[in-house]
């Protein structure tokens, strides 16, 4: 893990109303949630990862 984020209540609270609702669109089942937000997570760090690579010159 690269880096470990530390909420305060109020983001602890909305984050928690999103993990709620994103389980719910699941029919409860957490763990397919938890697979379906692990391969989401990689797709988004995919896409960041090459935006933020050194662009070749193409001329």
């Amino acid at each position: 893990m690269d880096h470990i984020v530390t909420l305060d209540s109020r983001q602890e609270t909305a984050l928690q109303a999103v993990a709620d609702k994103f389980v719910a669109i699941h029919k409860g089942d957490v763990m397919k949630a938890l697979k379906e937000m692990i391969v989401l997570n990689g797709r988004l760090q995919e896409q960041l990862d090459a935006r933020s690579a050194p662009r070749r010159a193409t001329r």
